[in-house]
């Protein structure tokens, strides 16, 4: 036995937990201050990862993190708890703060010459690189001619930085050549919107009212941020709010209000106010009304809602036109009652409605997921004889019928197809070729095709290097790994400085969770903006880290003594 006992386990494991949270903390309190940016080369310099043996001891797996995180420093992209260097009190709190290399900005402007966006890039970089206090001067030094065109392109590329945002517009309008517009005030409102600061969203509105700036457009963008916040009673407010601002709203809003209701998983809340509006006799219902709702139910897979909201649109008198019967076949493809959707189909034709290419997709993914693959290049062949031009999207659907099929040979037939077509294939037809291999466990053929993706200008998306890193890691093969979301051609793959960083930080944290490096895994996160970390995976950090304490400690009462090692 090593020598090892459960208490020592335990002690090291909440140590590194203990580590992870004040890691985590560091980077909540930097979160308004930090801005993605570019990370080239970032695993060309990393060292190699150490061989992953059960003797090999943990010290050296956590100090491997520490140089992985030291070579990211030493290349200009992350400094660490960095207190500033005339601020003798202390009384700056720490904080991570990313800092893009010196090629990130020239090249994001190549070819573009001195103009908006690379101004914006650089206004972005000082803004995200100085402390709060200090983001006014910082501008004031830049020398910068504000226009309307620059503050709405910077308020844009920080939309993912709702402080930070803020704090530029502040300084922006106190310019002398500084002017009020939507745009800007919406970009805004959108940034904070992001972050549920909502009070001083409100604010910003009574700005607008005082200029004669507001629109529907404003309050639209408000209740889409309060719907994906899930906050559902002020969404519907805000809506109501409009007629308060000399705003009249009409059927159209309210379609709309349901469309988004609907589509931030509320579709409840939506029908609710369908239900409401009838029974006032404000609006009478048409037929994007009752589109709209089966589109949200068919979401909901709730067919018996679908089927109901389908007899009241015909009950009024409303015929369903092609979107309507798309979204019937759509919701019945989805909770795999494809016998369903083929009678709707051929109602749809009795009935002179003439099927759409987005309608045929629909079937043929359907179909293949059922794995039925005749009936589905049935349909396929279908939709060839109909007229229509060959389109991605319903080559794909093709593809992954094959896919699920095992068919592989002939999915690859179909992309040639595609090819010769000259529309594709695209960064999703790849994924579902990947999603198919891996799940075969054919795992050198799914890399062989990663590795080819870039040869028809389709380059890897996050998703891509996710199931690629998860391929990798799920058979210990952390190298490949990294070397999977290091692989880029660099004369066809443009990356903003923004995913660029992401896609690095992202993967460091997968790893090194997959080999419960802690401090790795929390110091990649820090290094990303907390707004920009979905909630999923702080979780599953969070989670991790507490399973792994547990498990440990419940195996520690089934250990024989310490005794028993010695």
């Amino acid at each position: 036995m090593y020598g090892i006992t459960g208490s020592r386990l335990v002690a090291s494991l909440q140590n590194r937990a203990r580590s992870a949270s004040r890691l985590l903390c560091s980077s909540a309190e930097s979160a308004t201050r930090v801005l993605s940016t570019d990370a080239p080369g970032v695993f060309d310099e990393i060292p190699p990862l150490p061989p992953t043996s059960p003797a090999l001891p943990r010290r050296a797996l956590v100090a491997h993190a520490h140089q992985v995180l030291a070579g990211m420093r030493l290349l200009g992209f992350c400094t660490a708890a960095r207190h500033s260097a005339d601020d003798h009190s202390g009384a700056e709190p720490s904080r991570f703060t990313v800092v893009p290399g010196d090629n990130a900005v020239d090249g994001l402007g190549a070819g573009v010459g001195v103009g908006v966006l690379e101004t914006a890039e650089r206004v972005c970089r000082v803004v995200s690189t100085q402390p709060e206090p200090r983001i006014a001067s910082a501008l004031d030094a830049l020398g910068v001619a504000v226009s309307p065109e620059l503050v709405a392109e910077v308020l844009k590329n920080l939309s993912n930085a709702g402080m930070l945002a803020l704090a530029f517009f502040r300084w922006a309008e106190r310019q002398e050549r500084f002017r009020y517009t939507a745009e800007s005030f919406h970009n805004l409102i959108e940034a904070l919107g992001k972050i549920k600061q909502f009070r001083l969203v409100w604010s910003l509105v009574e700005t607008m009212r005082c200029r004669g700036l507001l629109s529907k457009d404003t309050f639209k963008l408000i209740v889409r941020r309060y719907a994906r916040a899930r906050k559902v009673k002020e969404a519907v407010e805000t809506f109501e709010k409009m007629s308060n601002f000399g705003l009249k709203t009409e059927l159209s809003d309210y379609n709309w209000l349901i469309d988004t209701l609907s589509k931030s998983k509320q579709v409840k809340k939506g029908h609710a106010i369908y239900k409401e509006m009838k029974r006032k006799g404000r609006f009478v219902p048409d037929l994007k009304t009752y589109t709209v709702l089966m589109e949200g139910w068919g979401h909901e897979k709730d067919l018996l809602m679908v089927k109901t909201v389908h007899q009241e649109m015909l009950d009024a008198g409303i015929r369903p036109d092609v979107v309507a019967y798309g979204m019937l076949i759509s919701a019945f493809c989805k909770s795999g009652k494809c016998d369903e959707a083929i009678k709707v189909f051929r109602e749809m034709e009795v009935s002179g409605c003439m099927p759409s290419p987005h309608v045929y997709c629909m079937l043929i993914n359907g179909l293949g997921s059922e794995e039925r693959l005749d009936e589905a290049l049935k349909y396929f062949e279908l939709y060839k004889e109909s007229g229509f031009p060959m389109e991605v999207p319903t080559c794909n659907a093709v593809v992954g019928a094959y896919c699920r099929a095992s068919k592989f040979q002939h999915a690859f037939k179909m992309v040639d197809e595609m090819r010769a077509c000259k529309i594709g294939p695209n960064s999703r037809t790849y994924d579902i070729i990947l999603h198919h291999l891996i799940k075969s466990q054919k795992f050198e053929e799914a890399y062989d095709v990663f590795q080819r993706m870039g040869m028809d200008g389709s380059e890897p998306q996050l998703n891509t290097y996710t199931m690629m890193v998860g391929m990798f890691c799920s058979n210990e093969r952390v190298d490949m790994a990294l070397k999977a979301v290091a692989f880029e051609d660099l004369g066809r793959q443009i990356l903003t400085c923004g995913e660029r960083f992401r896609r690095s930080s992202y993967v460091i944290w997968f790893c090194a969770l997959s080999f419960e490096l802690w401090t790795t895994a929390a110091a990649a996160m820090c290094c990303l903006p907390l707004e920009l970390v979905p909630a999923g995976s702080l979780v599953l950090f969070l989670s991790s880290l507490m399973v792994s304490v547990s498990s440990i400690t419940s195996y520690k009462s089934k250990l024989p003594k310490a005794s028993a090692y010695v």
